[in-house]
């Protein structure tokens, strides 16, 4: 069955004003009514980098997990991002950002390609003692806009990597929308087929119009696990393009299930939801 991570993280973080804490916590409560499989709620990362995150420890403490079946992942930049997530125990997953662009590692991590592999071996390590898992996103994972090597086999050495360090889930991330639907089925399937024991997923930026022949793509390729957020909010800064956002969750869904794919989620709640994003996004 596929699986729908919806991300309120990556929706906010953009945000230049600062969300209230209760409003943010509400609208994450209402997305744990729907049935998503796991949530990306925040991040435990630095409050200079990233503002808006800076309440993600207090947005925890709101929420109500008692009847939600969703699990919690939270996104770690860092070694000390990471063990301050693993205090605590509502967090299922960890997530971390690992480019294939040197370039881009060192702009949104401060580390180089190499010492970002070590720090991924680091925080795998805390993880399976704590029993967290660990999700590594592979940004830049369809090609980037700064001349660095790019290739299917260059993603292929990556995946190779992280296997050897027993990661078990990986998402690809087209971090500035330039993935082609040729080359998100090729990589999908031989990522699939060659590493049967990693779940592999698909953080995908599009214009409006490309959403369905992506995901449709991602499908043909044996991807089973998508990331979205709601009416489409996040990306990007540097891709440059309003329009290259977030796989909208709803244009998902309706896609998904047009192709048959039972998705378990609660509809009602789903629209209940909706209702909150002029609360939350409100400029």
């Amino acid at each position: 069955m596929v699986k729908i991570i919806e991300c309120p993280r990556d929706a906010m973080q953009g945000i230049s004003g600062f969300i209230d804490t209760a409003i943010k916590a509400a609208y994450i409560n209402q997305l744990l009514e729907v049935g998503f499989d796991t949530i990306d709620f925040g991040s435990f990362v630095s409050p200079k980098a990233v503002p808006q995150m800076r309440d993600t420890e207090e947005v925890l403490s709101l929420l109500d997990l008692h009847h939600s079946k969703s699990k919690l992942l939270a996104i770690v930049a860092n070694l000390r991002g990471a063990e301050d997530a693993m205090l605590f125990p509502e967090i299922d997953f960890l997530g971390f950002p690992l480019s294939v662009s040197e370039t881009f590692q060192k702009r949104n991590t401060n580390a180089s390609i190499q010492e970002a592999l070590i720090t991924v071996e680091e925080i795998q390590n805390r993880c399976e003692v704590a029993g967290k898992t660990m999700v590594v996103y592979l940004s830049m994972g369809f090609g980037n806009p700064y001349g660095d090597p790019y290739s299917a086999e260059l993603v292929a050495e990556f995946v190779q990597k992280l296997n050897q360090l027993g990661i078990k889930i990986i998402s690809l991330s087209d971090t500035v929308g330039v993935a082609t639907p040729e080359l998100i089925t090729e990589l999908f399937s031989v990522q699939v087929n060659a590493f049967p024991q990693i779940e592999f997923g698909a953080h995908l930026h599009s214009r409006p119009e490309k959403i369905e022949e992506k995901v449709s793509a991602a499908l043909l390729g044996g991807c089973l696990r998508f990331d979205g957020a709601l009416q489409g909010f996040g990306g990007c800064p540097m891709a440059e393009d309003d329009l290259v956002g977030n796989l909208p969750t709803e244009s998902l869904i309706e896609f998904l299930e047009s192709r048959g794919q039972q998705l378990e989620l609660n509809k009602a709640e789903l629209a209940e939801a909706m209702k909150l994003i002029p609360f939350v996004f409100n400029p």
